[in-house]
């Protein structure tokens, strides 16, 4: 006998048409939920260029999408945050109650929402996406560091289950006093990121010739990114190989200056879907020195498209690469031997097709359905008041 379908309400400040790896995994769960039979309501700011709609719904199968108002994020203007519409969800939640609450971020409408659920006495459940706590030296936020943990281990603590997505994050939030914390990996899409899509058309375009080495990187061009040691490690290659090409992926507040900086590199844009695929499978090397992702969705599209990885020992990264077997990591944070793990690379590239051959054989393994089946799992725990055998702590907020 099938078991009777959950009314989600996932509540998030971030969703596609955003590129991110929290939008993409969000999509992805959605999308897997849908798929199983599930009715999902996201609630989520309107982002800048979207059209406005009647009502400000949009329906798609068993998916409703809910835009709500949204201001720039004061230190990233170009992500929105949603305005803390507590009214307005209570008496959504009134007259069409969800069985659960996943909140996905921590902003003023996740905020909104916890609030909302908690005094209308619905299951709550949150995910633990993004490291704000270590952007803080990026953005001038130093000082409040402590302040910010202390708000995101209350606000985790409020909610009847934490999904995070490696053991490494479970025992760092753990020491930091975050309870009832589940591990619930994040897939990736093995059909569309894969080495089939490689295209010497696109190669050329970057002046690669067919034995010429490419190495990108993918994601948000953002300070918290790591980037210079990103553009180190280009610089070498080509001091190295001067054959070599350099290829940025994505968009963000220091594309401008990069741009300027570095002519001699390419930069792609935004890519998505297909043309995002295809830019993976025609590099050879993958170069990701971020130290501040709590996964890095990045990573598994890189092993799936049979790229060799080479990237820090943390996050995705350690969950899934086997050192010299399937890619290449160095100690979280250790710049030099990150540059030198990139020369010994460019120095041994007759071992790369058996590096490719193994990173997309693990990321066959990693499934977006499995995922999903996980995160069904956690959602009816919660509403059966299961989840990680605990109650979550009282919640208090004032009216204002």
């Amino acid at each position: 006998m099938p078991l009777p379908r959950v009314k989600l309400a996932l509540v998030t400040e971030t969703y596609p048409p955003e590129v991110n790896g929290v939008a993409r995994t969000l999509s992805h769960l959605v999308d897997g939920l849908a798929a199983r039979g599930h009715e999902i309501e996201v609630v989520r700011p309107r982002q800048d260029g979207e059209a406005k709609i009647p009502g400000r719904e949009r329906h798609t199968g068993s998916v409703t999408e809910w835009l709500v108002p949204g201001l720039p994020i004061p230190f990233y203007q170009a992500l929105k945050m949603g305005l803390p519409v507590w009214g307005a969800l209570r008496r959504r939640w009134v007259a069409a109650p969800p069985d659960v609450v996943h909140v996905a971020t921590e902003g003023p409408l996740g905020l909104a929402a916890l609030r909302a659920a908690r005094r209308l006495g619905l299951p709550v459940t949150s995910s633990f996406h993004t490291n704000f706590h270590h952007y803080g030296r990026h953005y001038g936020l130093n000082r409040l560091r402590d302040a910010i943990t202390t708000y995101l281990r209350w606000f985790h603590n409020a909610t009847a289950l934490t999904m995070v997505p490696t053991d490494e994050i479970r025992g760092h939030l753990t020491a930091h006093g975050f309870v009832r914390l589940a591990v619930m990996a994040r897939g990736v899409d093995a059909a569309l990121f894969s080495p089939g899509k490689r295209n010497t058309e696109l190669r050329a375009a970057w002046g690669a010739g067919p034995g010429d080495p490419v190495f990108i990187h993918v994601g948000r061009l953002a300070a918290e990114k790591n980037l210079g040691l990103a553009v180190e490690t280009f610089l070498q290659m080509q001091q190295i190989e001067p054959r070599a090409r350099c290829l940025f992926v994505g968009d963000g507040p220091e594309r401008a200056a990069l741009q300027k900086a570095y002519p001699q590199f390419n930069f792609a844009g935004t890519r998505r879907g297909e043309e995002l695929a295809a830019h993976y499978a025609s590099a050879d090397v993958f170069v990701f020195p971020s130290t501040t992702e709590t996964f890095g969705n990045v990573v598994t599209e890189a092993l799936a498209s049979g790229l060799v990885v080479l990237a820090f020992d943390y996050a995705a990264a350690r969950q899934h690469i086997r050192a010299g077997s399937n890619g290449v990591t160095v100690p979280l944070g250790e710049a030099r031997a990150f540059t030198a793990a990139a020369g010994d690379l460019l120095a041994h590239r007759a071992a790369w097709p058996e590096l490719r051959a193994a990173a997309r054989e693990t990321a066959l393994g990693i499934t977006w359905e499995r995922i999903v089946v996980q995160f069904e799992d956690e959602l009816r725990r919660a509403q059966s008041g299961k989840s990680a055998g605990a109650s979550p702590v009282a919640l208090t907020v004032s009216s204002g």
